[in-house]
């Protein structure tokens, strides 16, 4: 069984594939001084390159750890999550409160995936 790192840095890699699953590292908004609306999206948007790039794709989403830096956003971010998922292929999914790696940061996202 090979285990297939993609993007590999000393500390992480942005994709591990084993076994015909795909883990992504944490991602987080592209532009960190933007709205939790914005920071949501455009973070789902690196997920859906990331998939891609591993052979995959969102409907093929098994689970997604959220982490939001206070709840008082959870309704906003998921109004964004809700219109990114496609219709019957929700993932399981937790949701927590959690300190940022950097302030600006309000959420922050980890997906494990299936292969295509």
């Amino acid at each position: 069984m090979s285990i297939e790192r993609l993007e590999t840095k000393q500390r992480m890699s942005r994709i591990v594939k084993h076994n015909g699953t795909i883990y992504l590292c944490g991602q987080v908004a592209a532009d960190a001084t933007k709205d939790i609306t914005e920071q949501t999206q455009t973070m789902l948007d690196k997920v859906d390159a990331l998939l891609i790039q591993a052979g995959s794709d969102r409907k093929h989403i098994l689970s997604a750890t959220i982490y939001v830096k206070d709840m008082s956003y959870f309704a906003d971010m998921n109004a964004v999550w809700d219109a990114w998922v496609p219709e019957g292929h929700a993932p399981a999914r937790a949701c927590v409160a959690a300190k940022m790696a950097r302030e600006a940061l309000l959420v922050e996202i980890s997906v494990v995936a299936a292969e295509v």
